[in-house]
């Protein structure tokens, strides 16, 4: 596995808590080894005190997502280095797995898994995976979702630093929100237009009838 594929472990972890809508799917140990997925060894070793243990760094992680979403860089780079001297990795180079056409190993950075518990190791992987795309692409590739009340956390790979919505159907969810927004503040505004017309209308109207207007 590339490193920079690692930050996905972060991102899963955080978003397995929806704090706005008071939902949490962090609530079992197969939800654990889901997160590792299927080939993990470490994810064998999970037990019901890694749930809480889990929790602790998913909210450790979810920091590092808000503090750059709000632009606060040197906040979001101390709290990762934060979580990166706490769970520390042990780097190793491996190419068993993979062969290119001639059969030669294809060396490749990967993190070791032996660490103490579940929760070690799978903090391990997240914190150094969002540390290496940090570095790589910048703090602002970071994100939370701006599609309320959602609040996802995300990792902005776009070509112009474009992306704002954890997926496709938070973007629509928005878009259609904002348009509908838009046509209600016309519709007032069209309505406001009328009244103020008619009100004007009226006055003109009942003008003529006035004391000292010059009318009959």
């Amino acid at each position: 596995m590339e490193l920079a594929s690692y930050s996905d472990f972060a991102v899963r972890l955080v978003n397995t808590e929806e704090p706005a809508r008071n939902k949490d799917t962090l609530t079992s140990v197969e939800t654990i080894r889901e997160l590792f997925g299927p080939s993990s060894q470490a994810a064998r070793r999970a037990g019901e005190a890694d749930v809480t243990r889990f929790r602790a760094v998913r909210t450790k992680l979810r920091a590092v997502f808000t503090a750059a979403d709000e632009g606060d860089e040197t906040r979001a780079v101390d709290l990762l280095n934060s979580l990166l001297l706490e769970f520390p990795v042990s780097p190793q180079i491996s190419g068993h797995d993979f062969r290119d056409e001639d059969g030669r190993p294809k060396w490749h950075m990967h993190l070791a898994e032996h660490p103490s518990n579940a929760t070690a190791g799978y903090a391990a992987i997240a914190a150094m995976g969002l540390a290496i795309h940090l570095t790589e692409y910048g703090v602002d590739r970071l994100g939370l979702c701006r599609a309320a009340p959602c609040r996802n956390a995300y990792l902005d790979t776009s070509t112009n630093r474009s992306r704002r919505y954890c997926s496709d159907r938070c973007a629509t969810r928005a878009n259609v929100a904002a348009y509908r927004a838009r046509k209600r503040q016309e519709t007032e505004r069209s309505e406001e237009t009328g009244r103020t017309a008619d009100s004007a209308q009226e006055s003109v109207v009942h003008g003529d009838l006035r004391p000292g207007s010059g009318g009959r």
